[in-house]
C-alpha cells in the first residue's frame, strides 16, 4: 500500500451506537477490558496489545502495579476526599516534599490534569506581579506550535493553529508568541547551535521590548516538546538563554514539563539536563501513572517569599484540588520510581530506542527526521526529505501508520496535523512505560517500519 491508495475518509460505524461523546462520532475506538505492565488487553477477543506511547505519555511505571494499587485502594479505603480549603492531608505533603527535595523548588500545588495546571500557572505569574507592586505585568508569551492545555487560557497561550481555531473569538490578547526551538525546521543551513540560540534569545528579547519589558509576566515553553510537533528537543545552551533574557526584564519562566517530566526523557525533570531550574513548572501525565488524576505546580522561593510578605493568599481553588486519591498515587508512583530506578532505566532504554530509529527508521524517504530523549521520541513524516515539505492535509499518514501499528499489536501516539505549520505536518511518537524491555523495544522499531512501508511504501 503507498500513501495514494490511502482511504482519506473515517470508517462509517456499522455497530451498536455508543452514548459517549466520543473525540470522533463516526469512528468507534477499539474497547479495553485490562491493562498490565506494558500491555492493552483488548475485550471480547483478548488481543493483547502493547501499550508503546504509555496512553498519552501518561503511563510511566507501568499498568496495574500491584504495590501501586494497595496503596491506592488504602488511601481510597481510609479517605479519598478532603476539601483542600480547610483541612490537610499527609500524601499530598509527603509528595510535596519529595517533589520540592528532587527539584529544588519551594512549594508543590496539586490539581487535577494538566489543563487545570497551567491555569494555576498562569494565575500564579500574575498574582506574584500584582503581589510583587507590579501589576502593570499582564502579557505571557509562549511559543508558535505549542500546546499547553485545553482550556480557553491554556488555548490562548499554546499557538497550535488547528487546535485553536474554532475558539480565536475567545482569547484574550495578552498571549503573545516567539519562535519555537525546532531545529529541524526552523536552524538554518550555516547557523551552529550557539549561533541559533542567539537567534532566538534576541528574538524573544525584542519581543519583550516591543511588548514593554515592564508589562511581560511570564515566558511559557515546553523543555522537549510533546503533542503538537513530536519530542522535538531544546538545543544545548537554549533552556540557559531563555533564563537569561526572562531573568533580566524579571519575566518568570514556566516551564511545562506535563509531557515530558517526571522521567521521561531520562532526567527526573527535563531541565535537569542543562541544569536551568525555572522560576515555576508544571508537571502533569507520569506524576500519577494513570492511576488516578494528579498534576502539580512547583514554584522556587522566589515566588514564594512574595506571596509570604503579600497577601498570603492564592486566589486559586478546585473541587479535587490537593485531591488525597491522586496525591496518593502520585505519591506511589514516585516511590516506585525511585525504588526501582526507572530514571535512569529510562535514560538506558531510550539509548538503545536511539539508536534503532536512526539506523532503521530514520532512512526511509518520507521519514523527515527522527528526535527526542529518554523514552520520548517523535517521527516526522515529510513528503519529500529534500525540501522538507509536508504531505497534504487530506492525505492521512498519521492515522494510516498508527491504525497498521495497533493491527499488528503495537499502540503508537498519533501526532495532530500541524507540525509542520500549525496546519500541515504529520508525526507519530513513542514513550512507552519506563519498565519497558530491550526486546519490546526492538518489537516497536520492528512493528513501526513494517508499518509505514505498509502505508509509504519500501526504503
Amino acid at each position: 500500500m503507498t500513501v495514494r491508495d490511502m482511504d482519506t475518509k473515517d470508517a462509517v460505524i456499522t455497530g451498536p451506537i455508543s452514548s459517549v461523546f466520543h473525540r470522533k462520532l463516526n469512528h468507534e475506538p477499539l474497547f479495553i477490558e485490562k491493562a498490565e505492565g506494558c500491555y492493552l488487553y483488548e475485550k471480547d477477543t483478548g488481543r493483547k496489545i502493547l501499550d508503546a506511547c504509555g496512553g498519552a505519555a501518561v503511563v510511566s511505571v507501568g499498568h496495574s502495579q500491584p504495590e501501586i494499587i494497595a496503596g491506592v485502594a488504602e488511601q481510597l479505603g481510609r479517605l479519598p476526599y478532603i476539601n483542600s480549603a480547610a483541612f490537610a492531608h499527609e500524601p499530598a505533603e509527603e509528595l510535596a516534599k519529595m517533589l520540592c527535595a528532587g527539584s529544588g523548588m519551594s512549594r508543590a500545588l496539586f490539581l487535577s490534569g494538566g489543563s487545570e495546571a497551567i491555569e494555576s500557572a498562569l494565575k500564579l505569574a500574575r498574582q506574584f506581579h500584582v503581589e510583587n507592586g507590579q501589576p502593570e505585568r499582564i502579557n505571557f508569551i509562549a511559543r508558535q506550535k505549542s500546546y499547553h492545555g485545553n482550556t480557553i487560557g491554556a488555548l490562548s497561550l499554546g499557538r497550535h493553529n488547528r487546535r485553536r481555531a474554532h475558539f480565536l473569538p475567545l482569547f484574550a490578547p495578552v498571549y503573545h508568541e516567539v519562535s519555537p526551538c525546532y531545529a529541524y525546521r526552523h536552524k538554518l543551513d550555516d547557523e551552529t547551535d550557539e549561533s541559533y540560540v542567539v537567534r532566538l534569545a534576541e528574538e524573544l528579547e525584542a519581543k519583550i521590548q516591543e511588548l514593554g519589558q515592564a508589562s511581560v509576566a511570564a515566558f511559557f515553553l515546553e523543555p522537549v516538546v510533546g503533542a503538537t510537533t513530536g519530542c522535538v528537543p531544546f538545543v544545548p545552551g537554549y533552556l540557559k538563554a531563555m533564563r537569561d533574557v526572562c531573568h533580566r526584564h524579571g519575566v518568570l519562566l514556566v516551564l511545562d514539563e506535563i509531557m515530558c517530566g517526571f522521567g521521561r526523557t531520562g532526567k527526573l525533570h527535563a531541565w535537569q539536563w542543562e541544569d536551568v531550574q525555572p522560576d515555576v513548572q508544571v508537571l502533569g501525565k507520569g506524576i500519577n501513572g494513570g492511576y488516578a488524576p494528579v498534576s502539580a505546580v512547583l514554584m522556587n522561593e522566589k515566588v514564594v517569599e512574595v506571596f509570604r510578605k503579600g497577601s498570603g493568599s492564592f486566589v486559586n481553588g478546585y473541587t479535587y484540588q490537593s485531591s488525597a486519591l491522586g496525591c496518593r498515587a502520585g505519591l506511589e508512583c514516585y516511590k516506585y520510581l525511585i525504588k526501582h530506578d526507572l530514571v535512569e532505566q529510562c535514560h538506558q532504554r531510550g539509548l538503545l530506542l536511539e539508536k534503532l530509529l536512526k539506523k532503521r527508521i530514520l532512512p526511509h524517504p518520507n521519514v523527515g527526521d527522527v528526535r527526542g530523549k529518554g523514552l520520548f521520541w517523535g517521527i516526522e513524516f515529510v513528503q519529500d526529505k529534500r525540501s522538507k515539505a509536508p504531505f497534504p492535509n487530506e492525505v492521512p499518514v498519521t492515522d494510516a501508520v498508527v491504525e497498521e501499528a495497533l493491527r499488528r499489536g503495537v499502540s503508537i501516539y498519533p501526532g495532530m496535523k500541524g507540525t509542520a505549520d500549525g496546519y500541515l505536518g504529520d508525526h507519530v511518537m513513542i514513550c512507552p512505560p519506563y519498565i519497558i524491555t530491550e526486546d519490546e523495544i526492538r518489537l516497536i522499531v520492528d512493528v513501526i517500519l513494517a508499518s509505514i512501508i505498509h502505508v509509504l511504501g519500501p526504503i
